[in-house]
């Protein structure tokens, strides 16, 4: 069944890491924001993340599929959680400006929220199944 509550967090977490970060910036120095679109590094980590939650979307007859490639977003929305903070941290000793900390900065904080929420539905849902195949 598609449309199961793992799919609607999965949809939330596919939004949050493929819409979001157009509208929201990472973070502002002296008033100009700086969005994710200006490196490379930001393109690929918001770009695979949104990829992993689609696929996982789309492989919804295949739970432990599903389940690994949660697994494998929640790690890849900490490494992109942990260069956030790191350039965050960084860019704040050298210069002038100090940065101000844009929403787009925690917008990994509420994948990972919603990719746990998914795991642990597919997860009920596995155990489910499999409590009934123990009963044949």
């Amino acid at each position: 069944m598609m449309f199961r509550i793992q799919t609607y967090y999965l949809i939330a977490s596919l939004l949050i890491t493929g819409v979001l970060p157009f509208i929201f910036p990472l973070w502002t120095i002296a008033e100009k924001p700086f969005y994710f679109m200006a490196d490379i590094v930001y393109v690929s980590l918001f770009g695979l993340s949104t990829t992993l939650s689609l696929l996982s979307i789309l492989s919804h007859t295949k739970r432990q599929q599903q389940f690994v490639m949660g697994r494998l977003n929640i790690i890849l929305n900490l490494i992109l959680l942990g260069l956030l903070v790191y350039r965050t941290l960084n860019a704040s000793g050298g210069t002038t400006a100090v940065p101000e900390k844009g929403v787009g900065m925690f917008l990994p904080i509420f994948s990972i929220v919603f990719l746990v929420l998914a795991n642990k539905a597919i997860k009920k849902d596995e155990d489910l199944v499999k409590s009934v195949d123990r009963l044949r």
